[in-house]
C-alpha cells in the first residue's frame, strides 16, 4: 500500500467533515475539476451509463501524489497508479459520484463504477470512470447533473468537448 493512499482518503474525509461543517457563507472550493462526460447509448437508444473524465487541478494532482513510487521520476504509469484510482472511486462511493440524473423528472440510480483509472498529463491527474445505469432508459429527456452540494469540489466543464454522446444510433425514419 503506497503512502498516498492514506493520504488522499485522510484528505477525503477532512474535505467531508469541512464541507459538513461549513456554513453557505464560508463555504468555497479547495479542489478544482475539469469535467467531460460522455452518455453511453445502447443499439436500441437507450442510455446505458456516463463515462467521466474530471482532471484534477495541478494543487490536488501534486498532493495526492506524495509517496507513490514510480519506475521514472515525475512519469506515471496506469498500473503505478491503480490503487489510488481505486482509492478514488472508493471515497466518491459516499458522494454518489457527484453525479445525479432525472429521467422524464424521475431519478435515476446508477451502478458501482467501472473501467476506473487515473492518467498523469501535463502535471494534472485525470481520473476516468464509467457509471452503468441500474436500468437503461430511453428518455424524452434527460437531465445530468454533476457538482458538489457542499461547495468544497468546483465543477467546471471542458472547454473542448464536455459532452459527447455515444453510440447513439441514427434517427428513425
Amino acid at each position: 500500500m503506497s503512502m498516498a493512499m492514506p493520504r488522499l482518503l485522510g484528505l477525503l474525509l477532512l474535505a467531508a467533515s469541512c464541507a459538513l461543517g461549513a456554513g453557505a457563507a464560508q463555504a468555497h472550493p479547495h479542489v478544482w475539476i475539469t469535467a467531460a462526460s460522455e452518455l453511453i447509448y445502447a443499439p436500441d437508444g437507450s442510455i446505458t451509463g456516463v463515462r467521466h473524465a474530471w482532471t484534477f487541478d495541478d494543487m490536488f494532482s501534486t498532493y495526492a501524489l506524495q509517496g507513490i513510487e514510480t519506475k521514472t521520476k515525475g512519469v506515471y504509469s496506469r498500473e503505478e497508479l491503480s490503487s489510488l484510482a481505486q482509492t478514488n472511486v472508493d471515497s466518491l462511493k459516499e458522494f454518489a459520484f457527484f453525479t445525479f440524473a432525472k429521467a422524464d423528472g424521475k431519478k435515476e440510480k446508477f451502478q458501482e463504477p467501472v473501467d476506473y483509472f487515473l492518467e498523469y498529463k501535463d502535471a494534472a491527474l485525470t481520473l476516468h470512470f464509467t457509471l452503468p445505469l441500474k436500468a437503461p432508459v430511453k428518455p424524452k429527456e434527460l437531465a445530468l447533473e454533476v457538482y458538489d452540494p457542499s461547495f468544497f469540489i468546483d465543477f467546471q466543464l471542458a472547454d473542448k468537448n464536455p459532452i459527447q454522446l455515444v453510440g447513439l444510433p441514427p434517427p428513425a425514419r
